[in-house]
């Protein structure tokens, strides 16, 4: 298969919020410390790769803060600890 040629780069997903649990999951862009220390060196392909895997981790906060909502009758959106889902 022949490499595709990327006309541009893939946006750092930071949105400068910076904090992380205990886990060392990015309460604002979802990242592993490690994900983030090596963003600049990252290939395309491995920057693809973490975006799929912030994806898959909103998906599984969105989900536990659905259950969460269902069983408690509470409305999660304002205040949530997610550190329990990395």
């Amino acid at each position: 298969m022949n490499p595709q040629f990327e006309l541009f780069d893939i946006d750092n997903p930071c949105i400068g919020v910076c904090q992380s649990n205990k886990k060392g999951y990015c309460f604002g862009c979802l990242r592993s410390r490690p994900e983030r220390q090596m963003w600049l060196s990252m290939s395309t392909e491995e920057r693809r790769e973490v975006l799929r895997l912030i994806t898959g981790r909103k998906q599984r906060i969105e989900q536990m803060r659905q259950r969460k909502g269902q069983q408690l009758g509470f409305d999660f959106e304002e205040e949530f600890e997610v550190s329990e889902l990395f």
